[in-house]
């Protein structure tokens, strides 16, 4: 049988197959060969009853995010808080990067827009990621936000992530409350919250299927390469033909046209300065040599 891992608790995987929910574990060899299922994976298995299966094989995946550990993502929303952690465009722009990076469709989603009195602050933001082309969804009024964010949903594997703290259980709460998923407070010490969600599992929402997962507050670029890097960035990318350097990394090469359209304000400082420190991360990565047994 063909199926989809739902949830992965405790050594199981709930394989979602015909409407039924199977409890599986992976064929022994699994480990031997260095594979790893995934929630969001789709799997060939073989089961008896429903407390009792085996994963046989593994079907290719389109995409994978590690943390939170989800395959197959259509879509991911960056719930983003203006206050309580603080925005930051360096943390956003990490997320941005590394969805694309994935082929992952982002929805920004600014909480905390009730205690947040700088109207100029959300219209910048606003201005800089819509005008690129990305969606962005601002909680002004929380159900009509949550109708729009609903309607995204269909026929889609959506993964929520953002800063601890920034309100991703409280969200799913809105939008299902009988999950009646833990919130975490914020912690003082930290500026940021606690991890609350113990497992990843995909929920049937608005017609589509939608991952709680952990927050986190940190992104390496572990699997981007320098030369990708600038492919990551869609206002980058619209100017590309128009260096004079094919391969041109926007630092220091004459006639760039990114750097040109920073000048002009056509592209936001913030959104360079962020590409810069990436970059500068991403080429100061040093290989790691496993040590011979």
């Amino acid at each position: 049988m063909k199926g989809q891992i739902r949830k992965a608790l405790s050594g199981f995987y709930y394989v979602y197959s015909e409407g039924k929910l199977y409890q599986t574990r992976a064929r022994g060899n699994f480990r031997k060969l260095k594979i790893s299922p995934l929630v969001g994976d789709e799997v060939v298995f073989e089961s008896t009853n429903q407390t009792d299966g085996y994963i046989l094989e593994m079907l290719p995946r389109k995409n994978e995010l590690v943390r939170p550990a989800v395959a197959n993502v259509d879509q991911a929303v960056i719930v983003t808080s203006l206050v309580e952690p603080n925005f930051s465009y360096n943390l956003l722009d990490r997320f941005l990067v590394t969805l694309a990076h994935q082929s992952i469709e982002p929805i920004i989603y600014l909480t905390k827009v009730d205690i947040f009195d700088e109207e100029e602050k959300i219209d910048e933001i606003e201005h800089i990621y819509g005008s690129i082309g990305y969606k962005v969804i601002v909680a002004k009024e929380t159900s009509e936000a949550i109708d729009e964010l609903e309607a995204l949903f269909s026929d889609k594997l959506t993964v929520f992530m953002g800063q601890s703290g920034a309100g991703k259980s409280t969200l799913l709460n809105q939008i299902l409350p009988e999950l009646q998923l833990k919130t975490g407070e914020i912690s003082d010490a930290l500026g940021r919250g606690r991890h609350t969600t113990r497992h990843v599992e995909l929920l049937e929402i608005a017609g589509g299927l939608v991952a709680d997962t952990p927050g986190f507050s940190a992104i390496d670029f572990l699997s981007i390469e320098a030369v990708e890097l600038p492919r990551e960035f869609p206002e980058f990318v619209a100017r590309l033909d128009q260096c004079r350097f094919r391969e041109c990394q926007h630092l220091n090469e004459p006639d760039c046209a990114i750097k040109a359209a920073v000048e002009s304000g056509e592209i936001a400082q913030s959104r360079y300065d962020n590409y810069q420190q990436f970059m500068s991360e991403i080429e100061q990565k040093r290989p790691v040599y496993k040590k011979k047994k």
